[in-house]
């Protein structure tokens, strides 16, 4: 099976500006050079770019170059793409950080040694451009007519478009030319949420080197409900091991809905599609083997085996034993954290961060959705006394999936 056939079996792309000649191309036997832009907008990735970079590493496998594409020169307007309000203005200095940090990270997934991959940063012909010229040269070829059809524009009219945003299409583009240039990139991928900038892009080389060049995009990582996934209560589920831990990165995708975990396996795993084709037959507890699959595979790509068999181990002895684990989140509390050594429950639930308020924790405790030590707890009032830390600990359940040990 080829690598277009793979891709395309497991339903990862959306759409193609020429689908016979990209699979032409993929299939001929010459390496392509292709490429994903990152706008580094934090200090670490996050799962909403897991399928990106999946799609990376299967063309890289295949013999394929990939170029990953810091945006240290696009971050710093941003794209308005799927954005109810304008990008927040960031510094070089962060940008630049976020932007190592986010090599960093890739290098789990890409193989750089041996010009295998190339990294890049925009900001290397962006922040130098010369903005008369620029507008000359590259502005002539855009319409503004078409630009405001497309769907990254369309959408903010309503609420308001800058000016300043309204550029992040030419600057996109100009990085496709330039890539084409300096390294024969022939291919821009991006989510699908990039067609418009992508289409924008290929019209640009065409009109300007006067050669066809290629787009593609990819089926955005999503619920059946068309809701983007991975998003939590806490926010964004980051790759970074700081911010969200091995274990709540494992927990993420074991709780996924039953309807979602044979999509997830084809978009972000490497599991042989055939063997993902037979789970499709699964049904009922068979589905959640199929959630421990796939939690146990990603969370070794991006934490490593040893991470986890730890995650696994943790969940299989909360889950399956009711018992705690050593590797389950753990808060250990300090004196100064007790009054006459009590806390209350409200304080403790915030303290933990598993509510982000005391309204929140109090909702929470009301709906009966906190336990300790297997008791629910309805009392918004409730203290908890260190004489309730029998081995020196006590798990703090937060509705039915989220366990937290915590410890004094």
């Amino acid at each position: 099976m080829t690598v277009f056939e793979e891709l395309k079996r497991r339903g990862l792309i959306a759409q193609s500006t020429n689908e016979e000649k990209i699979k032409e191309k993929l299939e001929s036997g010459e390496q392509v050079s292709f490429y994903i832009g990152f706008d580094a907008t934090a200090d670490s990735l996050h799962v909403g770019h897991f399928l990106q970079l999946m799609v990376m590493s299967h063309l890289q496998r295949a013999g394929h170059r990939p170029i990953v594409l810091l945006g240290t020169g696009t971050t710093m307007i941003g794209d308005p793409s799927g954005k109810t309000d304008m990008r927040q203005m960031m510094t070089s200095e962060q940008i630049d950080h976020n932007a190592e940090c986010f090599k960093r990270q890739m290098s789990r997934f890409l193989d750089f040694s041996d010009g295998k991959a190339i990294v890049a940063r925009n900001g290397d012909w962006l922040k130098e451009l010369n903005y008369i010229e620029f507008i000359r040269e590259i502005g002539v070829h855009f319409s503004v007519n078409k630009m405001l059809s497309a769907e990254c524009y369309k959408a903010r009219l309503g609420t308001g478009l800058s000016f300043f945003e309204l550029n992040y299409m030419l600057m996109q583009s100009y990085d496709f030319l330039k890539l084409y240039d300096k390294y024969n990139c022939t291919m821009q991928l991006g989510g699908d949420d990039q067609w418009s900038n992508i289409i924008a892009g290929v019209n640009l080389v065409r009109k300007m080197r006067r050669d066809e060049v290629y787009g593609m995009t990819f089926t955005l990582l999503a619920t059946k409900e068309g809701n983007k996934m991975g998003k939590t209560e806490k926010g964004a589920v980051w790759l970074d091991a700081e911010k969200t831990s091995p274990y709540e990165f494992f927990q993420y995708w074991r709780n996924v809905a039953d309807e979602d975990v044979i999509n997830s396996l084809k978009l972000i795993t490497f599991i042989p599609i055939e063997e993902i084709e037979e789970m499709e037959k699964w049904q009922g507890s068979e589905l959640n083997k199929a959630k421990e699959i796939l939690a146990f595979e990603l969370t070794k790509l991006v934490h490593g085996e040893d991470e986890a068999q730890k995650a696994l181990d943790a969940a299989k002895a909360i889950f399956q034993t009711g018992t705690h684990d050593k590797n389950m989140p753990s808060t250990k509390l300090e004196e100064s954290d007790f009054t006459d050594g009590e806390i209350g429950l409200l304080n403790l639930l915030v303290l933990l961060k598993l509510c982000t308020s005391n309204g929140e924790a109090r909702r929470l405790v009301q709906q009966g959705g906190v336990s300790i030590d297997d008791v629910k707890i309805n009392d918004v009032k409730h203290m908890v006394n260190k004489t309730d830390f029998k081995d020196g600990f006590i798990i703090v359940r937060k509705g039915k999936k989220v366990y937290h040990k915590v410890l004094i």
